[in-house]
């Protein structure tokens, strides 16, 4: 009898667990445009990113679909990809989803295992503590971004998860496209710590007060900063 896919004596697949390059290059393109290497309009040409990543054209043009796809890069006909520029709806729409996933995690952790979740939120305060008093935005703004991925992450939800990959990316992109947008290191701390303090109490409705205030906060200052925006 043919044996199944989940046998465990030769018939079964075997987990892979080395990477593509198609995803690692993927990977490369997303964190420069999420650090604001390739800002938003640029146009991103096949041949130069191949040299510079040192890769075939044939891995690479899988990775731009994908990101083409995930809403990071828009394809024009006859002339291109481009790295999305964001409008104030898109602004507005990035922190409306980020609110309602981050939200329902944070639902999901204070129903669990609050300590290890706090546990996890003090390695990225940790880091923003150490960028605050160094004066380094970048710093500042990858530990932000670790602190609400791993509030996420507390909550045990891989498909809450993989929108907040998606929508912090995008994030990244409205803040390095308006930098000057930042609130002053100690007060984007000083956020950060009182939801780490609500969660770790289990105070629920100021733990979702502090989270909306916190999205509706970014939203107007990225607002003011955009030519045009109402």
């Amino acid at each position: 009898m043919r044996q199944g896919l989940d046998e465990p004596d030769g018939g079964g697949l075997e987990p892979v667990s080395r990477r593509s390059t198609a995803e690692i290059v993927a990977d490369r393109i997303r964190s420069a445009i999420m650090r604001g290497t390739f800002a938003p309009g640029t146009q991103l040409g096949e041949v130069d990113l191949a040299g510079r990543l040192g890769v075939s054209r044939g891995p690479l043009r899988e990775a731009m679909q994908r990101l083409v796809a995930e809403g990071l890069l828009r394809s024009e006909r006859h002339r291109g990809l481009f790295v999305r520029e964001l409008g104030p709806d898109d602004v507005r729409d990035v922190y409306l989803a980020r609110t309602a996933v981050e939200r329902a995690a944070a639902l999901q952790v204070l129903a669990g295992d609050r300590v290890a979740a706090v546990a996890a939120l003090e390695v990225p305060l940790g880091a923003m503590t150490a960028a605050a008093a160094a004066g380094d935005a970048v710093a500042l703004a990858d530990s932000d971004h670790d602190f609400h991925a791993a509030l996420v992450a507390a909550s045990g939800s891989p498909r809450l998860r993989r929108m907040t990959d998606g929508l912090l990316v995008e994030t990244r992109m409205c803040l390095a496209a308006f930098q000057q947008t930042a609130p002053p290191a100690p007060a984007l701390l000083a956020e950060h710590e009182r939801l780490r303090d609500a969660l770790r109490d289990g105070r629920t409705e100021l733990l979702l007060d502090r989270l909306a205030a916190h999205m509706d906060d970014a939203v107007a200052r990225i607002l003011a900063a955009m030519p045009g925006a109402a």
